[in-house]
């Protein structure tokens, strides 16, 4: 049904007054809906605060949270690495065990800092939360003798204030920014001019200069940074080729093992001297590790056999250094050719081969060994380590072994004494195992030969019992000589580099190849043995050894070399 329209008024007043009136209502249904409008926009806008404001505080939460486990590891870490540094080396778990926490340090950090950015992010969208700030420790200072480069921002020339010209400087406000300026090439030209005589047309020219390899054609230098990387930080020659290609350099792998060959020849005569320092010990610590070698199409499992000389455990002043060798097997062969001349303590595991007593009974002093007893307690320990057990499938949930975990605790209480005597002299050191250390050995003799004797021949245990008693006399060497050391860890963390770079150089080349990073490897680890910066000690030695005279050669050795650059650099101060 239609409504009937009503009807309009007779007079244009009364129509104008109408219109006004129904404007009005208009407007004033208009202003309720704005206001209405206006409400739920406010109530959205507290709704969205309210939002960024829980979502600020809760981005601080998580970077709170994040610092915290970040600060908690760290301490953790510096607590294990003080007790280190307090007590000495103590187990391969403990040492594995910081590994770890630094890796999960370094996660954590990262993954603090990233919680930090986003809370940051966060309560920038608010106005009522503080952003969390991360407590970060003191940076050390960049170096002094680092390159720097002064950049100054342009200054105000007039008064941000009352916009006065008239300025005067009160200070400086500086932030140093560690900054990494690419490698920079530049190719040496060395020029000998030639000269004819015009009394008798003879020519005369000036020598040619001494290089690292023949034409000069890497400089020392650089040569350095190619070995170092090699065999230092064990980055292959292909990945450098590729790296120097990025770079605008054209340097084949090829070429570079061209280079390699020559510095390895050149380092040669410093590799006799080291091995002729290593072999004068009275006491030295020996060990090998594998290293695949590619042979005739195929992979064979070569060694690497290093001896290292460390007499700092018990006072000697003599520099420690370290020898390796490498060989395409295992066999006895090999070591007996390394100790042929050697006479002396070797602290070693229990491996047969390095002088069996067929070759003894030739020789006018035969070695005397002294086994690791890291070995013995890891043996045990792989027993009573509760972890491994419950995830170890092969053991299917069997318990511990309360003789292992027993053993264990002994040799504890002995590493602990050894902590004690670290670094005092070969009689101090005899004294106190005589006094402290030998009553607990003996004891743990008794101990395994009684429990020995109660054990069946499936149980797990009878493994590292027999391998101590049946080779007693030489765990018990410590006892009589201050000069052993109660583990062969010497040698162990000699080969520790190889374990980790055999990741990245998969096998070696050749059994030449293997030879070669034997070279290498003794002048490194002596380098570092002797806090010798490796890389400064390559680049000074290829740029001096081929003018050096062969009675000045021991100059070159490592410590040597560390000696006399303190004497100058010393020398230098005092002139200054």
């Amino acid at each position: 049904m239609v409504s009937k329209p009503s009807d309009p008024p007779a007079d244009l007043a009364s129509a104008y007054l109408a219109l006004l009136s129904e404007r009005a209502m208009l407007q004033a249904e208009r202003d309720l809906v704005v206001a209405e409008r206006d409400v739920v926009a406010a109530e959205r806008d507290t709704v969205v605060a309210e939002r960024d404001i829980a979502v600020a505080q809760a981005a601080n939460a998580q970077a709170m949270l994040s610092d915290s486990e970040a600060l908690i590891v760290s301490l953790e870490l510096a607590i294990e690495k003080l007790r280190r540094e307090l007590r000495g080396q103590r187990s391969e778990r403990t040492a594995r065990l910081i590994d770890q926490m630094e890796l999960q340090l370094e996660e954590l950090v990262m993954a603090a800092t990233e919680d930090e950015v986003a809370a940051q992010a966060a309560a920038a969208r608010t106005s009522s939360v503080r952003s969390f700030t991360r407590k970060r420790p003191v940076r050390k200072p960049w170096p002094e003798d680092a390159e720097r480069e002064r950049v100054v921002i342009d200054p105000p020339t007039v008064c941000a204030c009352c916009g006065g010209s008239r300025l005067s400087k009160l200070g400086e406000d500086v932030n140093e920014t560690l900054e990494e300026i690419p490698r920079r090439f530049k190719v040496i030209e060395t020029v000998r001019e030639k000269f004819t005589c015009r009394d008798c047309e003879a020519i005369s020219q000036a020598p040619a200069p001494f290089h690292a390899t023949p034409r000069g054609f890497i400089g020392p230098h650089l040569l350095a940074t190619i070995v170092f990387d090699k065999f230092g930080m064990h980055s292959p020659l292909n990945r450098q080729s590729t790296r120097f290609k990025c770079e605008g350099i054209d340097l084949s792998t090829s070429t570079l093992a061209d280079q390699v060959g020559f510095g390895t020849a050149a380092l040669m005569p410093v590799y006799d001297l080291i091995e002729k320092h290593v072999f004068a010990a009275e006491r030295l610590h020996g060990d090998d590790t594998t290293i695949p070698i590619q042979a005739k199409g195929k992979c064979v499992t070569g060694r690497i056999w290093t001896y290292v000389r460390d007499d700092q455990p018990f006072g000697g002043t003599a520099a420690p250094a370290a020898i390796y060798y490498a060989s395409s097997d295992r066999r006895g062969e090999h070591p007996q050719k390394h100790l042929a001349e050697y006479g002396g303590i070797l602290q070693t595991d229990c491996y047969n081969g390095f002088e069996p007593d067929t070759i003894a009974k030739t020789k006018k002093v035969p070695i005397t060994f002294a086994f690791c007893h890291a070995h013995s307690r890891r043996k045990f320990f792989a027993l009573a380590d509760i972890q491994k057990n419950a995830r170890d499938h092969k053991r299917k949930g069997k318990p511990i072994s309360p003789i292992a975990l027993e053993a264990v605790k002994r040799y504890d209480e002995l590493f602990e004494i050894e902590r004690q005597i670290n670094g005092l002299s070969a009689e101090e050191r005899l004294a106190v195992r005589q006094e402290k250390s030998k009553p607990l050995f003996d004891d743990m003799h008794e101990w395994l030969t009684k429990e020995r004797a109660t054990l069946s021949r499936s149980s797990e245990v009878i493994e590292p019992i027999d391998y101590m008693l049946k080779r007693w006399e030489g765990f018990a060497l410590f006892l009589e000589d201050g000069r052993v050391c109660l583990t062969n860890n010497a040698a162990e963390r000699a080969l520790r580099g190889i374990a980790l770079g055999r990741r990245n150089w998969t096998f070696a080349g050749s059994q030449r190849g293997a030879d070669r990073a034997a070279v290498m490897l003794t002048v490194i680890t002596t380098c570092r043995l002797n806090d010798v910066d490796s890389k400064a000690w390559l680049a000074d030695v290829f740029a001096r050894i081929a003018d050096l005279p062969v009675s000045r050669l021991h100059e070159l050795l490592p410590w040597e070399w560390k000696r006399l650059r303190q004497a100058e650099k010393a020398s230098a101060q005092i002139t200054a």
